[in-house]
């Protein structure tokens, strides 16, 4: 990965994009982007509850390199065509490597919108758009018919391009999203179980790449489990639902992927039943059951 922003322009783009949360994550856990030559360093001060022994991120370009690849190949095969899907059952397009949700004018789902924060970070990273996308645009496809009959088209050709030319930008907005991921989950966890929660969030952090990859990627995968809207029956399905049906005995990334499979199972018992969505589950246990077999020396993408 080359071409790294600039701290300062770095710490403005994540609080641009996710705001008093990030910036209140920031204010604590100082995550600066070095030269193309060299890590990522996480200095930390004192959080609530924290030690003052908590690991420091160090996420090497080759390292992030690899994580976006294998987030790309985890949602689409790492295909050209998958920058640009809209899947059977869905009321949305998803969209780059980490398909991130774009919905039409007036009509949101329960799911967390991701595309246009994307955009708007890709703007302030300076790159250039498409002259009809900007970070306030609503999906201009009315429906997945209208999309695949438009899939050669003008506007989706230019997203392909776009997309496929910033994989680094959006592994570092997908990483970003992580960073503000831990100060959310304790916010929204009970007050007796955020210790808890946030030593199983740093025995994956610092357990190796494994367990790194494993929280960055779910997150963009499932979110952060915090929005009460994104719930079937009462029950959640991110970040923090798993960590609170992780056993702290073990590899943690085990009891990671683990306790990811049961919150998947159980997101697909309580779905309503129009949306099928049992027929995605053996692909999803079969993306978490592989986080322990991450490695960095992942083969790029050939395009």
């Amino acid at each position: 990965m080359s071409n790294f922003l600039k701290a300062s322009t770095y710490l403005t783009c994540l609080m641009l994009i996710y705001g008093t949360v990030v910036g209140s994550a920031l204010a604590q856990r100082h995550v600066v982007p070095t030269s193309s030559n060299s890590t990522w360093h996480e200095s930390t001060s004192s959080m609530n509850s924290a030690s003052s022994t908590q690991p420091k991120l160090k996420l090497s370009e080759s390292d992030a390199e690899a994580i976006g690849h294998a987030i790309w190949r985890n949602e689409c095969g790492e295909r050209m065509d998958g920058l640009t899907s809209w899947n059977v059952g869905e009321g949305f397009p998803s969209l780059g490597i980490g398909h991130f949700i774009w919905y039409r004018e007036s009509a949101p789902e329960r799911f967390e919108e991701s595309f246009p924060k994307l955009v708007a970070f890709l703007q302030v990273s300076g790159i250039k758009l498409p002259s009809w996308l900007t970070p306030d645009s609503h999906c201009p496809w009315n429906s997945r018919e209208e999309f695949l009959r438009d899939l050669n088209g003008k506007k989706l050709s230019e997203l392909r391009t776009l997309l496929a030319s910033t994989v680094p930008e959006q592994t570092r907005f997908i990483v970003a999203r992580l960073e503000a991921a831990l100060p959310a989950v304790l916010e929204k966890a009970a007050p007796n179980e955020r210790s808890v929660l946030q030593r199983r969030f740093y025995r994956l952090l610092s357990s190796g790449r494994a367990g790194t990859f494993a929280l960055i990627d779910y997150v963009n995968f499932k979110g952060e489990g915090t929005n009460e809207k994104e719930r079937y029956n009462g029950s959640g399905w991110g970040l923090l639902q798993v960590l609170e049906g992780m056993s702290d005995s073990a590899d943690p990334v085990q009891q990671f992927s683990q306790s990811a499979s049961i919150v998947l199972a159980r997101r697909v018992s309580n779905a309503p039943p129009e949306r099928h969505e049992e027929r995605w589950l053996p692909g999803w246990k079969r993306r978490v059951f592989n986080y322990p077999n991450f490695s960095a020396a992942t083969t790029k993408s050939k395009y």
